[in-house]
C-alpha cells in the first residue's frame, strides 16, 4: 500500500502484482485528465448504472470516456438489492452481446454497491473475463464495496453467495458524487466506515466520534479524510489476503448478523449498512459476552452507529430463523457459524461462538415482535 496525495487527489495503490491498481479520492475527479490517464483504449465500453444515478451521472462521465473509446454506451439498470439477481445480472450480458463487445470493451460500474457487484460480476464472467473500472457513487461503494474485487449476486438463501473475486483495473471515488446521495444512503455508508475503527484503528475511532455530524453534513474535508483512512485500512487487508483465506474475514464485522436482517426482512427492506450498523452493535455485544471488550466499549460503538442515523435494534425474527440464516454465512465451516469479534485493542478475530451464546445476544439486541421496519424508516 502506497497512499500518496497530489492537488487534492489522494491515491492508494493495491498491491497485488500485475493485478495491481490505483484507488483514486478526491473532489471533480469525473472532469480531471489524471483520472484517465493510463487507462485501456478500446473499441467499445459499456457505462452500468442504474435507473436513479444514471440520470444524475452518467453524461457526464461518458463524455469523459468519448476519448479513450470509439463507441460508449450506456445500460440502465432497476435500482435497489432487490434486483442483485441473475435476472438483472443477464441485462448486462444481453447488452454485451448485442453489441458484439470482445475481450477488449471496457466495463465502467456507474453506482452503488449493487451495481459495483453486479458489474465486477459480469466482466469477471463475459468471455472469461474483461476490464472494468468502479466509479462508486456511494459513500458506502466508496469505502467498501468498490475495493477489493468481490462481485456477487444475491440468492433469497444469503447474500452475495454466487459471485467471484475478480479486481478492477481501477476505482474512482469522486467525493462530489455524495452531493446527490440522499440522507438515508449516506448514513448507511457511514456504517462501513465506523467498522474500520473497532477492527483496525482506535485512533481513527477517537478520531470518527466527534466528527459524525459532520460527515452527515457532506464536510468535504472530514469525509476525504474518512474515506481516505478507510480505503487505506481495506487496501492492506486485501495485498495481505486477497481471497479472504484469513485475514480480510475482518471486514466483516457486524455482517454475520447484518447479513441475517437483510434476507429475513427481504433485500431492500433495510438497506446494506442499515443492517451492517446494527449487526456491528450485535457483534460487539457478543464480544463483551466473551470478555473481550467492556461495556463502556460496546456503549461507544452503540452510540457511533446511532449517531450516523442508523438503527441499534434489530428486528424480530424467530431465533430458528436467525439461526438457519446466518448457517448460510460464507464465515460459516462445517455447520459453525463464525463471527467476527473485537477487542479493546483494536483487534478483530473470526471464531465460533456456542450456540446459547449467540442466542442470547440476539433475544437482547431485537425488538418484541411486530417490529420489523429499521428506526430510520419508522
Amino acid at each position: 500500500m502506497q497512499p500518496a496525495s497530489t492537488d487534492h487527489l489522494s491515491r492508494i495503490t493495491i498491491e497485488l502484482g500485475d493485478r495491481g491498481y490505483d484507488i483514486l479520492i478526491g473532489k471533480g475527479l469525473l472532469g480531471d485528465a489524471r483520472t484517465w490517464a493510463g487507462l485501456p483504449r478500446s473499441a467499445r465500453a459499456l457505462v452500468v448504472t442504474n435507473d436513479t444515478v444514471g440520470p444524475l451521472h452518467a453524461r457526464a462521465l461518458m463524455d469523459q470516456l468519448a476519448g479513450l473509446h470509439g463507441r460508449v454506451d450506456c445500460l440502465e439498470l432497476p435500482d435497489g438489492e432487490a434486483h442483485k439477481d441473475w435476472q438483472t445480472l443477464n441485462l448486462i450480458f444481453d447488452r454485451l452481446l448485442a453489441t458484439v463487445s470482445d475481450r477488449k470493451t471496457v466495463l465502467y460500474a456507474l453506482g452503488g454497491g449493487v451495481v459495483g457487484d453486479m458489474t465486477g460480476f459480469a466482466a469477471a464472467c463475459y468471455m472469461r473475463g474483461i476490464p472494468f473500472v468502479q466509479v462508486p457513487t456511494t459513500l458506502l461503494a466508496q469505502v467498501d464495496s468498490s475495493v477489493g474485487g468481490k462481485t456477487a449476486i444475491n440468492h433469497p438463501l444469503g447474500k452475495n453467495m454466487i459471485g467471484a473475486f475478480y479486481q478492477p483495473i481501477r476505482v474512482i471515488c469522486d467525493l462530489d458524487l455524495l452531493r446527490t446521495l440522499p440522507a438515508r444512503e449516506l448514513s448507511a455508508g457511514l456504517a462501513e466506515v465506523i467498522k474500520y475503527g473497532p477492527i483496525a484503528d482506535l485512533d481513527f475511532m477517537d478520531w470518527l466520534e466527534p466528527r459524525i455530524a459532520r460527515l452527515r453534513s457532506l464536510d468535504m474535508d472530514a469525509l476525504g479524510y474518512a474515506v481516505r483512512r478507510s480505503c487505506e485500512i481495506k487496501a492492506a487487508v486485501v495485498a495481505a489476503d486477497e481471497r479472504e483465506g484469513g485475514l480480510r474475514a475482518i471486514l466483516n464485522f457486524g455482517h454475520t448478523f447484518g447479513h441475517a436482517i437483510e434476507a429475513g426482512m427481504g433485500y431492500g427492506t433495510w438497506l446494506h449498512g442499515e443492517a451492517v450498523g446494527c449487526g456491528m452493535v450485535m457483534a460487539t455485544e457478543l464480544s463483551r459476552r466473551l470478555d473481550l471488550v467492556n461495556a463502556a466499549f460496546v456503549g461507544r460503538v452503540r452510540a457511533m452507529v446511532s449517531a450516523a442515523g442508523l438503527p441499534t435494534v434489530a428486528p424480530h425474527m424467530p431465533a430458528s430463523q436467525w439461526m438457519e440464516l446466518m448457517q448460510h454465512d460464507k464465515k460459516a465451516e462445517a455447520g459453525s457459524i463464525r463471527f467476527v469479534l473485537v477487542d479493546d485493542r483494536g483487534h478483530a478475530d473470526v471464531r465460533p461462538v456456542a450456540d446459547d451464546v449467540v442466542l442470547d445476544v440476539i433475544s437482547r439486541c431485537t425488538e418484541p415482535a411486530g417490529d420489523a421496519a429499521p428506526a430510520a424508516t419508522r
